[in-house]
């Protein structure tokens, strides 16, 4: 046998083996094409996602990323501006109208509650009420002689019971003596007409009792508006001096020495330095930020750098101005609402007039 030969019959006919399925073989689709579908799809997702992610982190944490793009944050302070203002008492001289011979304080003088600021002269209102503690005096002893007189009465009232008593025992003798015939009709006549006499003498004295004691009650009230009178007179008489109604600086010294003064005439202008406050104004379109009681940092061009602490005291409940009937959205957006922001002012650093600026904190968002 020939080297190389094969035996039929000892191995079976071998057919041509295919090539093995590669990326050239035509009869499979392109690979790369869905490749590169599947490629761009992760991406697009992957981009959602993220673009998601940043409008969750934008939604919840606006502060972060605002300054990044260059825009405000929601602030937590509000800026107004306004004028210190304190309150103050126009102080004046009441009922009376004399010239002015004391006035011990000059503008600018701190003074105490119930310090003398001015007086008048007051010879003639002493004069009245001297006047009326005389009338008052008169009424006493006008009392005292209505009440002696209704003591004088009743004793009288005392006497005419007696004396009827006795007049009715003689008319009784002389009426039986009568009858018996033992004593004339003339006698009978005249002690009766005794007891009718006796009978008139103390009505009318029991009549001059009873005006005792109204002259008593009219005695009595003619002494409590005596007493009334000389209470007026001392009011009046107060009144001739002014005095501080609370602690505070005088402002304004508005009368001096010799004047006239003139009920109502104000003398001086006195404010309370110790507390004021701020007058502002805020937008409509942050009326709802403001709260009564939000706390407040108050500065000034006069004390640069140097913060008074302050709170809210009083929000208008209403515009200054009234708003027409028909209007814009723009003119209705720009009406403004008053507050108040109360200061301590124990040094008196801040005074009326004096401009200022407020950052209001408010509540977060």
């Amino acid at each position: 046998m020939e080297q190389g030969s094969t035996i039929t019959g000892l191995s079976p006919p071998t057919e041509p083996v295919a090539p093995p399925l590669g990326r050239s073989d035509p009869r499979l689709p392109p690979v790369a094409p869905v490749v590169k579908a599947r490629r761009r799809g992760w991406r697009w997702a992957l981009a959602a996602l993220i673009a998601v992610g940043i409008a969750i982190a934008a939604w919840q944490w606006p502060a972060a990323w605002q300054p990044w793009l260059g825009l405000s944050a929601p602030t937590t302070t509000l800026i107004v501006s306004g004028n210190i203002e304190a309150h103050e008492s126009v102080v004046g001289f009441k009922t009376v109208q004399s010239r002015i011979v004391e006035l011990p304080f000059d503008e600018g003088k701190s003074v105490k509650a119930g310090a003398l600021i001015a007086r008048v002269e007051d010879a003639d209102y002493r004069q009245q009420v001297a006047i009326a503690q005389a009338a008052l005096e008169v009424q006493r002893r006008q009392l005292d002689m209505s009440q002696q007189n209704l003591v004088a009465s009743q004793k009288t009232i005392l006497s005419d019971q007696a004396d009827l008593v006795m007049k009715k025992l003689d008319y009784d003798r002389y009426q039986s003596l009568w009858k018996s015939g033992y004593s004339p009709t003339q006698q009978r006549d005249q002690a009766a007409t005794g007891v009718k006499q006796s009978q008139a003498a103390l009505e009318r004295d029991q009549a001059l009792e009873l005006a005792a004691e109204r002259s008593i009650e009219l005695a009595k009230a003619n002494i409590h508006s005596a007493e009334e009178a000389v209470a007026m007179a001392d009011i009046t008489l107060g009144y001739t001096t002014l005095v501080a109604p609370f602690d505070g600086v005088i402002l304004v010294r508005e009368a001096e020495l010799g004047e006239i003064a003139v009920p109502g005439t104000p003398v001086v202008t006195l404010a309370d330095l110790d507390h004021i406050w701020l007058r502002a104004y805020i937008n409509e379109t942050d009326i709802s930020r403001v709260r009564l009681g939000a706390a407040a940092a108050v500065t000034t061009d006069t004390y640069p750098g140097k913060n008074y602490r302050g709170r809210i005291s009083f929000i208008s409940s209403s515009a200054e101005f009234t708003p027409k009937s028909v209007e814009t959205h723009a003119e209705r957006v720009t009406l403004v609402y008053r507050i108040k922001i109360d200061l301590d002012n124990p040094t008196h650093e801040l005074v009326p007039g004096m401009p200022a600026d407020a950052a209001i904190d408010l509540p977060a968002p």
